[in-house]
């Protein structure tokens, strides 16, 4: 019977590099004041030996444990995973966050939390007390939940706050949503929309007002009416049919629309098309997140493409830095999106 092969150690690496355990442990945890020969040598010796650091030996080394928790809302997510009409948000977070933790042998964990549940805080202790991370990101509406971010402070956890602006403490992050809602209208306006209709989020979310706030200026830059254009949704497909029903039922009803997100933007196309309202030749319309449905959509919809795995991405750099003492950049961090055109927005109709 073969022997089993003995598993390297970190004081196998420091037996071959002629250095301590202490060293070799700064150097796997990119630790400053190594110098750069012997942090080396010291990888040098784990590449020869093969050595592969477990999360478990980090933890021993030194305070950190090398996890960056996400907290997600639990049944906006559920909910978006039962309906399987591609949403790809956890898959766009997870993209980014967990190659940029594996870029610095961290790992990322993935938890969902229900923003409603007046026990948030034991939920969260039980957590944190089990995985014990060394950063939490929160997404919205998680971001602006005062439990959340209070909880956090309150126990001196580092956290990052997606689609948030940081009044609260945190490292914020946006996407530039009220500079992408501003460039979608911009572009309704030099297509020459006049009426240019808006279907609003939830107010539980920040980004909503941002959103509308970007429509509203951009509106007022150019001069053009406000007067019932504006209907609130709430991200779902059912808000958005009657947003829509809203919005064309108007005597004089907008040439073009902006959706607050895809779910919205396609329970706008389908009111439309119920409606004998042509895309893009009645009616212009565009929609916020560019998941994967607003390219299979007939036509496909113009969109403001979410830089979600780059800001989450860019969220667990941060959160790395942090636990490093490094200086971190003016906040709120922003990470823009982009107005990607497709077959939904064309010219506006000739009047008569």
């Amino acid at each position: 019977m073969p022997r089993r092969r003995q598993a390297v150690t970190i004081k196998h690496v420091a037996a071959d590099a002629g250095v301590s355990l202490q060293t070799v442990s700064r150097v796997i945890n990119a630790e400053p004041n190594v110098r750069e020969e012997m942090r080396g040598r010291v990888q040098a010796s784990i590449d020869r030996l093969g050595y592969s650091p477990s999360i478990a030996a980090q933890r021993m080394s030194g305070s950190r444990s090398y996890l960056i928790l996400t907290l997600n809302d639990r049944d906006r997510t559920i909910e978006a995973w039962r309906a399987r009409q591609g949403s790809d948000w956890v898959d766009q977070m997870l993209l980014g966050g967990m190659l940029k933790c594996a870029e610095h042998g961290y790992r990322m964990l993935f938890e969902l939390v229900d923003t409603h549940d007046d026990h948030v805080e034991r939920e969260l202790t039980a957590t944190l007390a089990a995985l014990q991370p060394d950063g939490v990101i929160l997404t919205p509406p998680h971001s602006d939940n005062p439990k959340i971010t209070a909880f956090l402070q309150s126990r001196r956890v580092p956290f990052a706050r997606i689609g948030s602006k940081g009044k609260a403490g945190g490292i914020p992050l946006v996407m530039g949503d009220e500079d992408a809602a501003r460039d979608a209208t911009r572009r309704l306006v030099e297509l020459g929309h006049e009426r240019i209709g808006f279907i609003a989020g939830s107010k539980e979310y920040s980004l909503s007002e941002w959103r509308k706030a970007g429509w509203r200026s951009a509106m007022a830059d150019a001069s053009l009416p406000l007067d019932g254009l504006c209907v609130r949704g709430d991200f779902s497909y059912e808000s958005g049919l009657a947003a829509a029903r809203s919005l064309l039922a108007l005597e004089r009803r907008p040439t073009a629309i902006i959706a607050s997100n895809d779910q919205m933007a396609l329970a706008t196309r389908d009111v439309a098309e119920e409606m004998g309202i042509a895309i893009p030749e009645t009616l212009s319309l565009i929609s916020f997140d560019n998941t994967p449905v607003t390219t299979f959509a007939n036509p496909p919809l113009t969109a403001i493409d979410q830089p979600i795995a780059e800001t989450v991405s860019r969220a667990v750099e941060l959160l790395i830095a942090a636990s490093r003492g490094e200086e971190l950049p003016h906040l709120p961090v922003i990470v823009p999106a982009k107005l990607i055109e497709r077959g939904s927005t064309g010219p506006a109709p000739l009047a008569g």
